[in-house]
């Protein structure tokens, strides 16, 4: 009987954490803080649908007690046989007629959804003269444990970092470099798999008002259990007002080489070179096919607000991860596929990625 009780008090501990877990967390990293229309879209279908099950739950329960406190058997009269309403043509139509009424109530929105938030004939439009669509298309790679994003009308590739602008829908093109994984941003909605063998493609917008109010930063993972580092398969999305992501395109479209002129970071840049370039790229107008982009595009690096999608950006952090990649993210591409280097050279090296930057912020 103790160790009854022992379980039933852990049972409602854990329930209670649950709960109270349940709260904690950002502003705008969860999909119950929608930030765009396809969010609103998805949570307004949410709070239908809840509100219909409460609904139903309700009067299930309602009846169940109605029948379990009027119609209990009741002291002598228990051979009393009461009415019988088997074959009641008006209750076989109301509990049929019903669930009808209340699944096209779901249905009928739900299915209008679906169709609006496929409609992606936008992208599929001919470019005009200078190369450019009028809608923003972005294409997706997913690998593991990272993120590419290429901008193919602008000649641009950005990793693990995704900029976009506001009030402007955004067309993405999904897909898998080695197995399944699923593109979530989950304040701006989604969530889609990103495939190796075809390319799924859909939409999303980011609200200027939210978006300033989350201080024009949300963040986006992997929802497909994908490898031993799954979970920190995370991304960030900058967000920015029109104008001035027509002013950071034209940033990335004309960025040069970066020159140190720090000596440590110039001998950085010669040890990039030798033992990082051949998978690496400090461009962002990287030209490279597809096929050889193994590794995510530096060319911001200095601009990140993290260190492989997870760990505080500064040098120090820097240095861990070329240490001990593995350590960090398990069962990620990089672990053994460079030399060993000293403190010095990992001095220099981190001085040189963390000089990487294409806007001065």
């Amino acid at each position: 009987m103790k160790d009854r009780l022992t379980k039933w008090r852990l049972l409602s501990v854990f329930a209670v954490l649950t709960l109270v877990l349940s709260g904690c967390g950002e502003p705008f990293l969860s999909a119950l803080t929608p930030a765009g229309e396809v969010a609103q879209i998805q949570y307004d279908l949410m709070i239908l649908s809840t509100v219909i099950m409460i609904a139903v739950i309700i009067a299930v329960t309602v009846i169940f007690v109605i029948a379990i406190t009027r119609f209990r058997r009741k002291k002598g009269e228990e051979n009393k046989i009461p009415k019988q309403v088997e074959g009641s043509h008006l209750l076989e139509i109301i509990w049929t007629v019903i669930p009808i009424i209340l699944l096209l109530i779901l249905a009928v929105p739900t299915v209008t959804a679906t169709f609006h938030l496929a409609d992606v004939k936008e992208m599929d439009k001919k470019p005009n003269k200078d190369g450019v669509r009028d809608a923003l298309v972005v294409n997706v790679r997913a690998s593991l444990y990272w993120w590419e994003f290429e901008y193919p009308d602008y000649k641009v590739i950005t990793s693990q970092d995704l900029v976009v602008p506001t009030d402007q829908k955004v067309y993405f093109n999904l897909i898998a470099s080695d197995v399944k994984h699923s593109f979530w941003i989950p304040a701006a909605g989604g969530k889609l798999d990103t495939n190796t063998d075809n390319v799924n493609k859909f939409w999303l917008t980011f609200d200027s008002q939210k978006s300033e109010e989350a201080g024009n930063l949300f963040y986006g993972k992997c929802a497909e259990l994908c490898g031993p580092s799954h979970a920190l398969m995370d991304f960030k999305v900058e967000t920015k007002s029109q104008d001035d992501f027509k002013q950071w395109l034209n940033a990335m479209q004309t960025a040069k080489e970066v020159t140190p002129t720090d000596t440590a970071a110039a001998e950085g840049q010669k040890i990039f070179e030798q033992s990082c370039l051949s998978c690496h790229a400090v461009s962002p107008q990287d030209a490279r096919p597809e096929q050889a982009r193994l590794a995510p595009n530096l060319a911001t690096f200095g601009e990140r607000a993290r260190i492989a999608g997870v760990l505080e950006h500064n040098e120090e952090e820097l240095k861990n991860w070329i240490r001990d990649p593995e350590k960090y993210k398990p069962g990620n591409k990089m672990t053994n596929t460079y030399k060993q280097l000293n403190e010095q050279e990992l001095d220099q090296l981190a001085a040189y990625l963390m000089s990487l930057k294409v806007e001065d912020k």
